[in-house]
């Protein structure tokens, strides 16, 4: 993961609306809480394709982890706070103390835990602002797919969730918006 972690720490450092959007999660002092999915993986595609830096599109997946809180309403009420903040972001708070349930797993035992068993390699990357202003980075997969463009399903996607990976993919229009993506599946 070394090898493009510095990498991907300047082009969110160096973003000031995603920036923005980091500090206003740090605020909250969420138990193990992170900004993943497309806010991480459209910004290295868009950069890698020359788009420049593009607004946020979709959902800021914001994502946490606190099984003593697993109330979905509570994930709805952080969402109400940081749609309070000047912003244009569609924010998406989840639990993920919670989210096995919906996924047919077994619990979760942290954020990054969870991130094994999200569909892409690509999207299973989390980032935050630490204490030090330092960007965190957390990719149980690595970052080499994400930034080699590469667009693979995790393990838990290779086989009897495949059709959801494929779904996935045509779904978000991603071989189309970004030209240059190798699709890799296994038969």
């Amino acid at each position: 993961m070394m090898k493009y972690q510095e990498a991907l720490q300047k082009l969110l450092l160096d973003d000031p609306i995603r920036m923005k959007a980091l500090y206003a999660v740090r605020a909250l002092k969420l138990s193990d809480g992170w900004i993943s999915a497309g806010f991480v993986r459209d910004a290295v595609w868009d950069c890698l394709h020359g788009y420049g830096q593009r607004p946020v599109s979709g959902d800021v997946d914001v994502v946490w982890f606190d099984p003593e809180c697993r109330n979905p309403a509570h994930d709805s009420d952080l969402e109400e706070r940081l749609s309070q903040r000047p912003s244009t972001f569609n924010w998406s708070v989840k639990n993920q103390a919670r989210m096995h349930q919906r996924n047919g797993d077994s619990p979760y035992l942290s954020t990054e835990n969870a991130l094994r068993y999200w569909p892409e390699t690509a999207t299973a990357v989390a980032v935050r602002v630490g204490d030090s202003n330092l960007i965190e980075i957390i990719a149980p997969y690595g970052l080499d797919d994400l930034f080699e463009l590469r667009l693979r399903p995790t393990p838990p996607f290779e086989r009897e969730k495949l059709t959801i990976f494929k779904q996935r993919v045509a779904a978000k229009r991603w071989m189309e918006r970004y030209p240059m993506l190798q699709l890799i599946v296994s038969t």
